[in-house]
């Protein structure tokens, strides 16, 4: 009972250090809030309202109907100009794509000739104009593909290709790179904030203060676990709720209760690890240093950027004792395909075991470095 009095009280104090720093707060604040949304919506691998123009020589039925093709939120609406204004538009930049149907167009179509259809393409965006063009030759090819169906022209291939895209119909950018933001900060600031906590006892003196009370060095340990793992888990729900679901829209198909279950169990680790960085630094720059080397592998690694299926078999044997492979891979089966307990308890058991292992050692080291200051 003594021994989690003593833990309370020290986490308290932990919390009223970190809050007392402005500057910190505003920091995670801001990494879990503006940081989110700028990394969510500020690239995107798909077109969006993107402005498009039609030069309509040939005026049939079959031309109106490639137009209306192009609607929000992908496009604007056409605008309708001549093939005499195409270069003017152009260079003033009013336009990213504008597409120029030929005369008789449809009769050629008809006749089972292959007439022409001209995309001129603003590529100063490079990677807006590329996907675009990959965006108005498909809309195009299937709206010929139905209005060749209801004529005599032969369009069979040997293989119909349906394709269905699941948990994410639209292909939203923002829908996965909202939630892989949120953990990567979870990540960063967590293991930030606990070393940090360390290295500024030791550095500020406290540290001797805390070792002539009747205290422990798991005590003391599990304080700072509790207190930093508090601030990370309230800005994720903040950011969660307010950035991913109401500003970016992004569904959560799973139980949001699981999910934070899991992140509990994560922040335990990542707690861990920065009780483990802070220890073996003897400087705030040291600790720096540790930091890029060790969050950049935990995040390239964890099949958050890229997949795990892609990297070498040895290093994927590696990444399975990462915990933040199994974070990554529970919160991706929680929250876009809505799998339950049944579905991510093997990763929150990894987790588990990893963190509690990490944490002993991460204790019995902080101990050692304890009793080296007495």
């Amino acid at each position: 009972m003594d021994s989690l009095k003593n833990i309370f009280w020290l986490a308290i104090k932990e919390l009223r250090s970190v809050l007392s720093d402005k500057v910190l707060v505003m920091f995670v604040l801001y990494a879990f809030t503006w940081t989110i949304y700028q990394q969510a919506s500020g690239t995107s691998n798909e077109v969006n309202n993107a402005s498009i123009a039609f030069a309509d020589e040939d005026q049939s039925a079959l031309s109106e109907e490639l137009i209306n093709a192009f609607y929000p939120p992908r496009f604007q609406h056409p605008v309708r100009i001549r093939t005499d204004e195409i270069e003017r538009v152009m260079d003033e930049g009013r336009f990213m794509f504008v597409v120029v149907i030929p005369p008789q167009f449809e009769r050629d179509l008809r006749a089972g000739r292959q007439p022409d259809v001209q995309v001129n393409i603003d590529a100063t965006a490079m990677q807006q104009a590329g996907i675009g063009a990959g965006y108005i030759h498909n809309i195009i090819t299937q709206r010929l593909a139905t209005y060749l169906k209801r004529t005599d022209v032969d369009t069979s291939g040997p293989v119909n290709l349906v394709q269905r895209k699941l948990f994410n119909p639209n292909g939203v950018s923002a829908w996965f790179s909202s939630i892989v933001a949120i953990m990567n900060q979870i990540s960063l600031l967590t293991i930030v904030l606990t070393g940090a906590a360390v290295i500024r006892e030791r550095e500020h003196g406290t540290l001797e203060h805390l070792l002539v009370m009747p205290l422990t060095p798991f005590e003391i340990a599990m304080a700072k676990v509790l207190a930093n793992g508090l601030v990370i888990l309230v800005a994720t729900m903040l950011s969660l709720f307010l950035v991913v679901r109401m500003v970016l829209k992004v569904p959560v198909q799973g139980s949001v209760a699981l999910w934070f279950v899991g992140v509990l169990l994560y922040l335990f680790f990542a707690t861990a690890l920065g009780v483990f960085l802070g220890t073996i630094s003897r400087s705030m720059a040291q600790f720096a240093l540790l930091i890029v080397l060790v969050v950049m592998v935990v995040q390239l690694l964890s099949g958050g950027s890229t997949p795990v299926e892609s990297q070498p078999g040895w290093l994927q044997a590696i990444t399975y004792f990462l915990p933040s492979r199994h974070f990554v891979s529970f919160s991706q089966i929680i929250i876009y395909r809505g799998g339950g307990l049944a579905a991510v308890w093997r990763n929150f058991a990894m987790v588990a075991v990893i963190g509690l292992a990490f944490f002993s050692y991460s204790v019995a080291l902080f101990r050692k470095s304890i009793a080296v200051t007495k």
